[in-house]
């Protein structure tokens, strides 16, 4: 009895202490089970059916270009891209591609283009305010030694051999490289472009007053000047630009609905030349060498209000047949043509919403290279250019050996070989 007495005192004297001791025992007991229930899961047994894995996914790397799928009623554009994605190392020649390019000025550049035998580049170097030339053997000369500082456009004659500079000031001099004669044209006369023969200029003459805003023709020195269409309060609409064939001196738009313009085109002579309808808006274009084709872009609600590139027929009576959608996201001042039906592009590699509207949410987006035969519309990547370059311009030589860009960044102009 005494001793069972002695006990329960025990108890009482020590019993907090009992009860903290079993408290931290179930804690730990608790905590483990825990662990074994939610870390410590047993590894699942291999599936021996499930397909063999690498450490790579498989995945190449991603151009970002769209998913170029070829329109219903257009089979020509069928080929796809696969055989021209990038490859780890960069190649010498376009092969379809990560491909090496050069850096060919040193300064930005403005004016990029092919010399008059069509193998020859030249350009404007913004720094030095000088013209220069670049042969097929990579030699670089002046074309003149007079300098021209702060040109802010460079219009070039088709001859290749005379250009009028535009200033921020609005002053106009047309310079002819073989005589080395310069000529002052108006200051209220702007965006110019040269007839076929280089011989005349067409442009937009804007006086103060609306009624004083004419679409017209003169000689390239400034003389005879011919009025072609009075231009009032929709200058922004209209765009002087010479066709090959010698058809049509310049465009106008006029809107049809959110999505759709009509396109006009102004002849020489009060022709009454077929209209056609442009899908978007944003208007820009290029003729065909032989001005048979015009491709334009334009961007509309129906793409996210995204650029895409068009063809249409534009000579004669065939204005506004053979329509065709490229499916390619891109403006058509980023593109080229080498030969009538073979067209060079730079291609965002993915096209931000609302690019169309405000292109500047492209300028920081790398460029791909693309070839496309205008006949047939079968397009692939020719090269993915080594480094991140937003691409402005390009011009390829008539032997298409060589493809020049213009970085938008650094404004320095590279080349790319293609073959």
């Amino acid at each position: 009895m005494r001793f069972g007495l002695e006990c329960m005192n025990f108890f009482e004297k020590y019993k907090k202490i009992f009860l903290l001791i079993g408290f931290l025992s179930a804690c730990v007991v608790f905590g483990y089970l825990l662990f074994r229930l939610f870390f410590n899961q047993p590894e699942p047994e291999p599936d021996n059916n499930a397909p063999a894995t690498t450490g790579n996914t498989g995945q190449l790397p991603d151009s970002g270009v769209s998913d170029f799928k070829p329109d219903a009623d257009d089979p020509g554009q069928s080929e796809t891209n696969s055989d021209y994605l990038p490859q780890n190392a960069a190649s010498d020649v376009a092969l379809g591609g990560l491909t090496k390019n050069q850096e060919i000025s040193g300064n930005p550049g403005l004016g990029a283009t092919l010399g008059k035998n069509g193998a020859d580049f030249q350009y404007y170097d913004k720094s030095e305010g000088k013209f220069y030339r670049i042969d097929k053997n990579g030699e670089l000369s002046a074309l003149t030694d007079k300098t021209f500082f702060n040109v802010k456009n460079i219009t070039w004659a088709k001859s290749k051999n005379k250009a009028i500079l535009e200033y921020p000031d609005g002053a106009n001099i047309l310079y002819d490289f073989d005589s080395n004669r310069q000529i002052t044209l108006p200051t209220h006369w702007k965006e110019f472009d040269f007839a076929p023969n280089s011989d005349k200029i067409v442009m937009k003459s804007i006086g103060l007053d609306p009624e004083n805003r004419w679409l017209a023709v003169a000689s390239a020195d400034g003389s005879e000047v011919r009025p072609l269409e009075s231009l009032g309060d929709k200058d922004s609409t209209v765009y002087p630009s010479w066709s090959p064939n010698n058809q049509i001196a310049a465009m106008f738009v006029e809107s049809r609905d959110f999505d759709r313009q009509e396109l006009y085109f102004v002849g020489l002579n009060k022709e009454n030349f077929k209209s056609t309808i442009i899908q978007g808006r944003g208007f820009q274009s290029k003729w065909s060498p032989r001005g048979e084709q015009l491709l334009y872009s334009a961007y509309s609600s129906d793409n996210d209000l995204k650029p895409d590139l068009w063809l249409v027929n534009s000579s004669g009576d065939e204005i506004g047949s053979g329509r065709k959608k490229l499916n390619l996201e891109t403006w058509a001042n980023k593109c080229s043509y080498a030969g009538e039906s073979n067209l060079y592009c730079a291609v965002p590699e993915s096209m931000p919403e609302g690019a169309g509207l405000f292109p500047e949410l492209a300028d920081n987006i790398k460029d791909v290279l693309y070839k496309i035969d205008t006949k047939t519309g079968v397009k692939k990547i020719i090269a993915i250019p080594e480094g991140d370059f937003t691409i402005s311009e390009i011009v390829v030589s008539e032997d298409e050996s060589n493809l020049f860009f213009t970085d938008k960044a650094s404004g320095r102009i590279r080349k790319i070989k293609l073959k």
